[in-house]
């Protein structure tokens, strides 16, 4: 998909050796002038579906991939999870609840919850992208429809993938998970 920049590989930044000019709309325009961008698919789970239901969406998959007619690369990537608003309107709830037996399950919430925020566990999102690479702005918009109607039509909603998508994309798969801020301008 990117292509190596310059023989700097012995640097530990990935920006030396990565085509990436910008990041910009959704898109990521690189140096030789392709912009790579796609849709993030909303998951849904299938095995919740009855049979039929099952069947049919995975051979309506089946057929809209193979009506794609240019490379595209299927992502899974996980976006870790802040639940501290979540922690803080179930504290906020148990707080408000006069009724003990109410307070008991909502404590055993909080108590969940925060097994999850310890070391123990990673609380994560796990997202699913589908991108692609083009030169011209009207084929790329083009193919960015066919993607969502094509999805949609599969039972699936999807949306063009944002410029934080793309960021956590390149630090997920690049840098191990962890967020860069080399290269970035602060107002």
């Amino acid at each position: 998909m990117l292509l190596v920049k310059n023989n700097n590989v012995n640097s530990k930044y990935s920006e030396d050796w990565l085509p990436v000019k910008q990041i910009i709309n959704g898109q990521i325009q690189t140096e030789d002038g392709y912009y790579v961008t796609g849709v993030k698919v909303m998951p849904k789970n299938i095995f919740m579906m009855e049979k039929s239901q099952q069947q049919s969406t995975i051979y309506n998959l089946r057929n809209f991939y193979n009506m794609l007619d240019y490379e595209f690369w299927i992502l899974i990537a996980d976006r870790p999870v802040d639940i501290n608003v979540y922690l803080a309107n179930l504290q906020l709830l148990y707080n408000k609840t006069p009724n003990g037996a109410t307070r008991k399950l909502i404590m055993q919430d909080i108590n969940k919850a925060n097994s999850f925020m310890s070391s123990e566990y990673n609380v994560v999102d796990t997202e699913y992208f589908i991108l692609f690479k083009e030169k011209k702005q009207e084929l790329l918009q083009k193919k960015l429809h066919g993607l969502i109607s094509g999805l949609a039509g599969c039972g699936l909603n999807s949306v063009q993938v944002s410029n934080d998508d793309l960021r956590m994309l390149l630090d997920n798969f690049l840098n191990g998970g962890n967020t860069t801020t080399f290269g970035t301008v602060m107002a």
